[in-house]
């Protein structure tokens, strides 16, 4: 029997037994209500694929898809998710904590069968499915024999799910990241009518008024303007090849990762690379436990239904991590790649467009939600490690590059269309203006080996940056002058500072990363690692001190300076505050609106030994510190996977200036203004 049929087979077996749940009294009240719930989602997913199967998807009217991708999504939906099971604080308020976190995670679990009913991907959903039947059947069983489920046979069931499928599904991931053949979106952006706005909810994504207006809008703009976007995009990733002296002729494919309605953009930018030889992939964000669920999505996407949602499920590995499945993990990721190590050694790195102007998200912390141990928060970190390193073994970090920009959306605000416009502006101001001024800043900068970086108002930071002492000043630079390539829009200098003697503390009075609030968030530094931290989000000081730990340090116990800057971009600022969008800014932009420090890897993280200069010629050669150095001896001790920008705002900014052997200080900033000579040009968006 051929796979397809052996799939067919079992996906009609699980079907026809789960149509059966709802009419079955076997499990106590409670289940059988949970369950007959699980049942009807899987039966609505089968009338999505059979929509997409039959292509009367394609026939429906924009009203009708409207209404059935809210159908889709409405359980997850924030008005309607407290009494959700994938809620886990619902779940346990019905089903008891242990069982209860556990059904919660199934349904979570269930919830990416969507966007394989509308891929037609019938092994994806009978795979859940029949882990439902397997779960179900566990209840029957105890209530067959009066009892309750046991715990710890459910999670045995959960646990082996994950590790029989897990390289089957990571290789599915792969395929979309590495194989452009993989050509579900493509084919949707290319071959669609984008002024018929139907063809958003032919992904299988959440579609709202951003995605409707976004793609309305760019269809409003000219030709010449999308060319424009598109240029500006495509130019940044081949010039980033070049910059940094890297071969893209030996490249064959780009992932694309974008929000949907920015469609008209994307498939210009397809023929673009197209026409320098590399062909576009595209792989869909995390929906499942294999790919991640997070706040942050990862891939092309629709607009995110429920942040809070994710974030609850962000550590459902807790439920069964341990060493034997960290290992299997590795594992699988290894056989993966060396399966397609040669669609890997073809692959040149991620084009992001990145979206920006929706409320930020302000997370409840839920006792319900999984959590890690210590111990599994170790081994969870220690596994990313692992995982990482395998994977820049086929694709090397000194051989591909990337590049990102952002676009606001109509939830920026009603004067969405100026901003749209300005923000355009941002990203294609003249790099050689700001290519001679940062120059300026940065041959101050090499004159010095200590920076200072000082608050001023109610923000409280008090910096030492430590450099590197250069060999031979008339060569060498610390700093990379940052212009419109990989970082679009172009205004930052960044160096990776020596880790010994950067001590202080880090202060900002508000913050948004990684799509998180952080108010009043403190960090100290000692020899360049964070030595205590807080901020003033919840009630207690415990929540705080996780929330932290958790979203900046990603669960380690702490983490380097892997960068400091300068952000150059008066511009952005100025026009962040001539809106009052500061708050909704991505990180891209707001990192160019003053100095900036990132948590976790340096900025040259798996490419040190690449040479790169700058554009008066010098070496860049401050690209490690005394942890990246560890790889050549231990790469698990060498890199973090993380690497967070922190900006302080020109506003709350007293002094930024370099100290010189000798002594003296050098002032590049001060009360928020540009006073080191020939960078006057700065000052004049400040002042507007």
């Amino acid at each position: 029997m051929r796979r397809e049929e052996l799939i067919a087979e079992r996906y009609d077996l699980a079907l026809t037994r789960i149509r059966e749940i709802p009419d079955e009294s076997i499990c106590s009240e409670k289940y059988q209500e949970y369950f007959g719930r699980m049942a009807a989602f899987v039966v609505m997913m089968d009338q999505a694929l059979s929509l997409s199967e039959s292509g009367e998807l394609f026939q429906m009217t924009i009203e009708a898809l409207k209404e059935h991708n809210r159908l889709l999504y409405a359980d997850i939906l924030p008005e309607q998710y407290k009494e959700s099971y994938a809620n886990p604080e619902y779940a346990v308020n019905r089903l008891g904590e242990s069982i209860g976190q556990m059904l919660s995670f199934l349904y979570a679990e269930l919830r990416s069968m969507i966007p394989s009913a509308y891929e037609k991907n019938r092994t994806a959903m009978t795979i859940r499915m029949e882990l439902l039947l397997e779960v179900y059947q566990a209840f029957v069983c105890a209530a067959q024999e009066q009892s309750e489920p046991d715990a710890e046979e459910l999670r045995q069931i959960f646990y082996w799910y994950v590790s029989d499928y897990y390289e089957a599904e990571f290789e599915e991931k792969s395929k979309a990241l590495l194989d452009a053949d993989q050509d579900f979106a493509r084919r949707l952006i290319m071959e669609s009518d984008l002024s018929d706005l139907r063809y958003l909810y032919y992904f299988g994504e959440y579609i709202t008024e951003n995605e409707l207006g976004t793609a309305a809008h760019l269809n409003s703009l000219s030709a010449e303007n999308i060319q424009k976007m598109a240029d500006t995009y495509t130019e940044g990733y081949r010039i980033g090849f070049e910059v940094t002296g890297k071969d893209i002729s030996i490249k064959e494919t780009v992932a694309i990762r974008y929000f949907l309605g920015f469609e008209r953009v994307i498939r210009q930018a397809v023929q673009n690379f197209d026409r320098i030889g590399l062909q576009s992939t595209f792989y869909r964000a995390g929906a499942n436990i294999f790919q991640g669920r997070n706040v942050n999505k990862n891939g092309y996407c629709g607009a995110n239904p429920n942040k809070q949602y994710d974030y609850d499920h962000k550590e459902d590995w807790a439920l069964f991590l341990d060493g034997a499945l960290a290992g299997r993990r590795l594992e699988a990721v290894r056989n993966v790649f060396e399966r397609h190590k040669e669609l890997a050694a073809l692959y040149g790195g991620p084009a992001v467009v990145e979206s920006f102007g929706e409320e930020p998200f302000v997370p409840v912390t839920k006792s319900a939600a999984c959590r890690f141990s210590d111990k599994q928060q170790k081994l969870f970190v220690e596994n990313a490690g692992q995982i990482a390193a395998v994977q820049n073994e086929y694709i090397k970090g000194e051989e591909h590059s990337f590049t990102i920009i952002a676009f606001p959306v109509p939830q920026i605000g009603p004067r969405y269309r100026e901003i749209f416009d300005d923000v355009v502006r941002i990203n294609t101001l003249d790099y050689l203006l700001y290519r001679d001024i940062q120059q300026t800043i940065i041959d101050e900068l090499d004159k010095g080996l200590t920076v200072i970086v000082k608050g001023c108002g109610e923000n409280c930071t008090d910096l030492k940056v430590q450099l590197h002492k250069l060999e031979e000043p008339s060569k060498q630079t610390n700093f990379e002058n940052c212009v419109a390539d990989v970082n679009i829009p172009v205004g930052e200098v960044f160096t990776s500072p020596r880790l010994t003697g950067t001590e202080g503390i880090l202060h900002v009075t508000k913050v948004f990363l990684s799509g998180l609030e952080y108010r009043d968030l403190r960090l100290t530094f000692q020899d360049g690692f964070v030595t205590d931290y807080s901020c003033n989000n919840f009630p207690s000081e415990e929540e705080n001190l996780r929330y932290i730990k958790d979203n900046v340090l990603f669960h380690h116990d702490t983490l380097p300076l892997g960068e400091f800057a300068i952000g150059t971009n008066t511009t952005a600022y100025r026009i962040a505050r001539k809106y009052g969008i500061e708050a909704k800014l991505p990180i891209l932009i707001a990192e160019k609106t003053g100095p900036h420090f990132a948590l976790g890897d340096t900025c040259y993280s798996h490419e040190e030994e690449v040479t790169s200069f700058n554009p008066d010629g010098k070496e860049i050669v401050a690209k490690e510190n005394e942890v990246s150095v560890l790889r050549d001896t231990d790469v698990s001790k060498a890199y973090f996977q993380c690497h967070t920008d922190i900006t302080i705002p020109y506003d709350e900014l007293g002094e930024l200036s370099v100290l010189t052997p000798a002594g003296e200080k050098r002032i590049i900033i001060q009360n928020g203004q540009f006073v080191l000579a020939g960078c006057e040009e700065l000052n004049r968006a400040l002042r507007e």
